[in-house]
């Protein structure tokens, strides 16, 4: 799994995390704009691109950080 996620190791975890928290949680009023999509995809209103687009854009750096969180936790990857 090396070369798959080889690109992924070498990403900092402080830049991961930072833009998780910047894209995940913008803009921070009235709602970040992920919990606003999470919700709309739970209540089947998900149905316009521009909001795949920005469940897309908003959640991606969560899921890096995730992905990149189980991977140092589960091989010891740096």
């Amino acid at each position: 799994m090396k070369p798959f996620f080889g690109w992924l190791d070498r990403i900092p975890l402080s830049v991961l995390a930072i833009a998780a928290l910047l894209l995940g949680l913008a803009p921070f009023v009235p709602e970040p704009h992920l919990i606003e999509k999470l919700r709309m995809l739970a209540n089947g209103q998900l149905t316009r691109p521009i909001d795949v687009f920005d469940l897309f854009l908003h959640g991606t750096p969560v899921v890096l950080l995730a992905l990149k969180l189980w991977r140092q936790f589960r091989t010891g990857a740096p």
